[in-house]
């Protein structure tokens, strides 16, 4: 008789890229996840950890939605027999409303959309995408001064924990 081998419930880290400048620059208004169009080298790179997402952004072009200026590094040996553009425009796949939504919102001045992270879920490759607004330069200060209050606070507690 054969026994079912028991899944690990133990946290699994299957982010493959995150766009932290973007949780600085922006503020975040609404999120979407997206499926991504790649070929075979591109998946095993990402595997590999191989992937960035820094300044990339989203275009929304003919009722489609593009990823444009993420770089994934083709591997050696996953591309020998293809030539490999790292820096290639790659399909985000997404509903007609939500394109729609993306679309009618980048209009208005002072909205973008920009990617936040991508991740794996099941062994498929998906990309949290947001519709964001610009920052001023004193939001930024006032998100760094709660970002190091926050690290001094647990610097605090550890030191009273040990005491």
């Amino acid at each position: 008789m054969a026994t079912k081998k028991a899944k690990s419930k133990g946290p699994v880290n299957n982010t493959i890229a995150q766009n932290k400048k973007a949780r600085f620059e922006y503020h975040i208004n609404e999120t979407f996840e997206a499926g991504l169009a790649l070929s075979g080298w591109e998946v095993k790179s990402m595997r590999a950890g191989k992937a960035q997402l820094t300044d990339t952004y989203i275009l929304v072009r003919n009722g489609e939605a593009w990823l444009l200026g993420s770089h994934i590094t083709p591997l050696n040996t996953a591309s020998t027999h293809e030539l490999a553009d790292p820096t290639r425009t790659r399909k985000l796949l997404l509903h007609k409303k939500e394109i729609a939504k993306i679309f009618s919102v980048t209009q208005d001045k002072g909205h973008t959309c920009v990617p936040l992270k991508l991740y794996w879920k099941r062994n498929k490759v998906k990309c949290e995408l947001a519709l964001v607004t610009g920052k001023k330069l004193h939001d930024k200060r006032a998100t760094e001064k709660d970002r190091d209050w926050t690290r001094q606070k647990g610097r605090i507690m550890r030191e009273h924990n040990r005491a």
